[in-house]
C-alpha cells in the first residue's frame, strides 16, 4: 500500500502562482509514475501533469508553459509549480502514484487539495 499526502493549494487571484507538494509513504519502491490530476465541479477527473521514474514528463495541453512538474523518486515526492493561474484552473487537485508492471497496475490517490483562481 502507498499513502499520499498533499500540501499547498489555496486561493489566488488570476495570474498568481501556487505550488503543490505530495509525499508518498509505504511501499514506494515500485512506484514508477507520479503526477497530479484535477476535478472541477461537474467535470471528470483529468490529468494535469505526470513524471515517470525515468524523468519523462507529460502535461495537459491547457497547462503547458504555465505549470511545471518535478519529482524526486529517491524521496518519493512530487511537486507542481503553477504559474499564471486562470479561473478555469480552479478545481480539487489530487496527487497520484502508479505502481505498474506489464501484467497489472495499482493506482493510489491523495485526499485532494483545493486550488482556486479568482478573476
Amino acid at each position: 500500500q502507498v499513502q499520499l499526502v498533499e500540501s499547498g493549494g489555496g486561493l489566488v487571484q488570476a495570474g498568481g502562482s501556487l505550488r503543490l507538494s505530495c509525499v508518498a509513504s509505504g511501499n514506494t519502491l515500485r512506484i514508477n509514475v507520479m503526477g497530479w490530476y484535477r476535478q472541477a465541479p461537474g467535470n471528470e477527473r483529468e490529468l494535469v501533469a505526470s513524471i515517470s521514474s525515468l524523468n519523462s514528463t507529460n502535461y495537459a495541453a491547457s497547462v503547458k508553459g504555465r505549470f511545471t512538474i518535478s519529482g524526486d523518486y529517491a524521496k518519493s515526492t512530487v511537486a507542481l509549480q503553477m504559474n499564471s493561474l486562470k479561473p478555469e484552473d480552479t478545481a480539487v487537485y489530487y496527487c497520484h502514484a502508479r505502481d505498474a508492471t506489464m501484467i497489472r497496475e495499482y493506482d493510489y490517490w491523495g485526499q485532494g487539495t483545493q486550488v482556486a483562481a479568482s478573476s
